[in-house]
């Protein structure tokens, strides 16, 4: 296939797959796509070893790396805040909650003092911020990825600045028409249009709306559709729709290569397309994950809401950690707090396949897809 982002890119066809995974990651760019991988909780040492693991394994092959700094979050106005004065801003009504949802649910305390998914020490920057990001950003410039995407609002214009010299494009995710106006005035060279129906952060406008929205809004630029895409029939609807590619997260979550928890990777290839909620309370934003009980539990009017970005994240850090470590014990309450960010294409992920097969499937139905709209045009 030949447009605007496959040129752009220099690849075959315009999927482009999200994933924590460099595996994934990898397996995606040597089929012909263009794998991202999902930085947010990599340390720079971690991101460094990741990097170089991929660009050994796919060679001059294009790749991209996501980062997260959103526009707004708490401490954001003066210029952002240390873990150590996060902890001090976290109501003790909400850490007894925490310790009473581990406590209903038997979930054991770790056995070592490890930290959780951010490794947060006291003098760390806050999880998702740009303080937090930017060392991040150094080393993933100091290596050879295609693209550079801000998963949360428009790119912070130091990281515009510093991709551009570096000769490389960045993308930014964008829920409302508006919001794509926005990246776009900030410089932002690729824009996706990311449906309701999405896994992570994600706002309230569907797909099949948002995608002809942004495109109209965003001129010459470039735009990807994303949100309840997995297949190759929804990714002809997102081209049909104005779109010059997909962007995929949550269909890779099943993969044979992803890192997915064993049971959380069970739970997706079991959930139907209604077992999904939108729910802050992983990260402080509206971010859609499967349903469980730890989102139950903080849907509940009657306790405390979960708290902003990133009061949240450091507030669930140990917590999500011991749920983890312990729910691979079937049945057990922590097996039944356990969750991830998937969208509700989930539905469709009912069978653990390699990466690269998943790539084959999108690109023969997309074909197939096409074939029968131009049997129709022409019949």
């Amino acid at each position: 296939m030949k447009n605007q982002v496959t040129e752009m890119f220099g690849i075959d066809m315009p999927i482009f797959a999200f994933s924590h995974c460099r595996d994934v990651v990898a397996a995606v760019s040597k089929a012909g796509g263009l794998g991202v991988l999902g930085a947010v909780a990599h340390s720079p040492e971690g991101l460094e070893i990741d990097l170089q693991w991929i660009e050994d394994e796919i060679g001059d092959k294009p790749y991209g790396v996501d980062l997260i700094v959103p526009a707004k979050y708490a401490g954001s106005d003066e210029g952002g805040l240390n873990v150590q004065k996060i902890q001090q801003m976290i109501p003790q009504e909400h850490r007894d909650y925490v310790d009473d949802i581990l406590t209903r649910y038997d979930v054991p305390p770790l056995e070592d003092s490890g930290r959780g998914q951010f490794a947060m020490g006291d003098d760390a920057a806050a999880p998702m911020s740009a303080d937090s990001q930017a060392p991040n950003l150094d080393i993933a410039l100091a290596y050879n990825p295609a693209i550079v995407v801000n998963a949360l609002g428009p790119p912070p214009q130091f990281m515009i600045d510093k991709v551009r010299a570096a000769g490389r494009r960045t993308g930014a995710l964008a829920g409302k028409a508006q919001h794509a106006e926005r990246h776009v005035n900030a410089g932002v060279d690729l824009i996706i249009a990311q449906g309701s129906e999405a896994g992570g952060h994600t706002g309230e406008i569907g797909t099949m709306v948002l995608i002809p929205e942004i495109v109209d809004a965003v001129g010459d630029t470039p735009v990807l559709g994303a949100g309840g895409i997995g297949r190759g029939s929804q990714m002809a609807a997102s081209m049909a729709l104005g779109a010059q590619g997909v962007w995929c997260g949550s269909v890779w979550l099943t993969t044979e290569e992803a890192e997915t928890h064993p049971t959380v990777k069970e739970k997706m290839l079991a959930a139907t397309s209604s077992d999904t909620i939108r729910s802050r309370s992983r990260t402080g934003k509206h971010a859609r994950q499967l349903k469980s009980a730890w989102t139950d539990e903080w849907e509940n009017p009657e306790t405390p809401m979960p708290l902003g970005m990133p009061l949240q994240p450091v507030l669930i850090d140990d917590a999500i950690k011991r749920i983890n470590r312990a729910a691979h014990r079937d049945g057990s309450g922590a097996a039944e707090l356990a969750n991830y960010f998937v969208g509700q294409v989930v539905g469709s992920m009912n069978k653990s396949k390699p990466t690269t097969q998943v790539v084959y499937e999108m690109i023969e139905e997309f074909i197939d897809a096409t074939e029968r709209l131009n049997a129709q045009i022409n019949g």
